[in-house]
C-alpha cells in the first residue's frame, strides 16, 4: 500500500491521460551555444533602461561636473579611471544578468512518451507545471513573468529584465556589488567637491556676482583699458554655473545614495542564499520545514566558478556549469509518513493502475 501526501500539492492524478498530450507540444531541438535569451516584458524593459540611464548619468556628472575641470590632474587620472572600470563592470554585468537563460527547464515536456519513459517505481512521482507544461525537477519554480520554469529561481528581478536563477545568479551579484561600489565613490567624490568649491572657487564667484553697477563699470573700463578684468569664472570648480553645478550634485547624492542602500541590501541577501544554499522562494516556501544543505563553501564556488580566483569578479567568466538533467533528475521520491495526511491507494485500485504515473500538478 502506498502512500502519497497530500498537504503541499493538490489535483492528484495517476492516469496518463492526465497529462494531455494534445496541449504538451513536444520541446524543441536545444537552441545553438550562445544564443540570446531575452525577456519581452515591457516594464522590465523601462526598468532595464532606466538603471543604464542612471548610470550614465552618473558617468555625466562625475567625468564633466567633477573631474574634468579639476585643477588637480592626478586626482582626476585616478578616480577617472577606477570610476570608469568600476562602471563599465556594472554594466557588463547587467548586460550578462539579462541576457543569460538563467536555467530554464524544456518547455512541452511533460508529454506521456516521456512520462512513460521515467519508468516510476512504486513511491516516486513527477512534478508537472500546467502553465508552461513542463516537468519540474527539484528546486524549480515557475515564473509568470518569463512563463518558464526555472530551476534555483531566487526571484525575478525587474531591473535586469530577467530572473536570478542557476545560470546568472553570479553575474546579479555582481552587478549589485558594482552599482554599490560606484554609488559609494560618486558619494565621497561629491563630498570632497562640496567642500573645495565651497571653500575656494565658489566663494570668490559668489563674491564676483554680487558686484554693484559702479564696480561693473569699472570692470567693463578696465577691459577697455586692457588691464586685467575680474575673475568671475567656475571653469575651476566646474564648467556649468553654481547653481546648475548644485542641482547635479545633489542629484547625483540622491540616486548615490539610494542604490547604494538598495543594492547593498540586495547583494546581503543574495551572498546570504548562495552560502546558506536556499533561494528566497524556497525560504519562503520553508517555514518550519527543515532542508538538507550543502556545504556553504562549495555553493559559492559552484555560483562563481571554481575555487578563489580573480574570475569570481569577472562578468565574462561564467560559473560552473551544471550537469545536463538526467532520468532520475526529474523524478522525486514519495515520503511516507504524516499518514493523518495522506492518501491511501487501495490495493484494488494499485491492480487497475499498475501501468499508471504518478503525476503532481504544482
Amino acid at each position: 500500500m502506498m502512500l502519497i501526501p497530500t498537504h503541499h500539492f493538490r489535483d492528484i492524478e495517476r492516469k496518463p491521460e492526465y497529462l494531455q498530450p494534445e496541449k504538451c507540444i513536444p520541446p524543441p531541438h536545444p537552441s545553438p551555444v550562445g544564443t540570446m535569451w531575452f525577456i519581452r516584458d515591457g516594464c522590465g524593459i523601462a526598468c532595464a533602461i532606466v538603471t543604464w540611464f542612471l548610470v550614465l548619468y552618473a558617468e555625466f556628472v562625475v567625468l564633466f561636473v567633477m573631474l574634468i575641470p579639476s585643477r588637480d590632474y592626478v586626482y582626476s587620472i585616478i578616480n577617472g579611471i577606477v570610476f570608469n572600470l568600476l562602471a563599465f563592470l556594472a554594466l557588463a554585468s547587467h548586460c550578462r544578468a539579462m541576457l543569460t537563460d538563467p536555467g530554464a527547464v524544456p518547455k512541452g515536456n511533460a508529454t506521456k512518451e516521456f512520462i512513460e519513459s521515467l519508468q516510476l517505481k512504486p513511491g516516486q512521482v513527477v512534478y508537472k507545471c500546467p502553465k508552461c507544461c513542463s516537468i519540474k525537477p527539484d528546486r524549480a519554480h515557475h515564473c509568470s513573468v518569463c512563463k518558464r520554469c526555472i530551476r534555483k529561481m531566487d526571484h525575478h528581478c525587474p531591473w535586469v529584465n530577467n530572473c536570478v536563477g542557476e545560470n546568472n545568479q553570479k553575474y546579479f551579484v555582481l552587478f549589485t556589488m558594482y552599482i554599490a561600489l560606484i554609488s559609494l565613490h560618486a558619494l565621497i567624490m561629491v563630498g570632497f567637491h562640496f567642500l573645495h568649491c565651497f571653500e575656494e572657487d565658489w566663494t570668490n564667484l559668489l563674491q564676483g556676482y554680487r558686484l554693484t553697477r559702479k564696480e561693473t563699470a569699472e570692470a567693463r573700463i578696465s577691459l577697455q583699458g586692457k588691464k586685467p578684468p575680474l575673475k568671475v569664472s567656475s571653469t575651476e570648480c566646474s564648467s556649468f554655473s553654481p547653481p546648475t553645478t548644485v542641482i547635479l550634485l545633489i542629484l547625483l547624492c540622491f540616486e548615490g545614495l539610494l542604490f547604494l542602500i538598495f543594492t547593498s541590501v540586495m547583494f546581503g541577501t543574495q551572498v546570504h542564499s548562495i552560502c546558506t544554499d536556499e533561494t528566497g522562494i524556497e525560504r519562503l516556501k520553508r517555514k518550519n520545514q527543515p532542508r538538507e544543505h550543502t556545504g556553504s563553501w562549495e555553493s559559492v564556488k559552484e555560483t562563481f566558478g571554481g575555487d578563489f580566483s580573480p574570475n569570481w569578479f569577472n562578468p565574462f567568466s561564467g560559473p560552473c556549469h551544471p550537469e545536463p538533467l538526467r532520468d532520475g533528475d526529474w523524478v522525486r521520491q514519495v515520503t511516507l509518513s504524516d499518514t493523518d495526511n495522506t492518501e491511501t491507494m487501495t490495493e484494488s485500485e494499485e491492480g487497475k493502475d499498475k501501468d499508471s504515473v504518478e503525476v503532481i500538478d504544482e
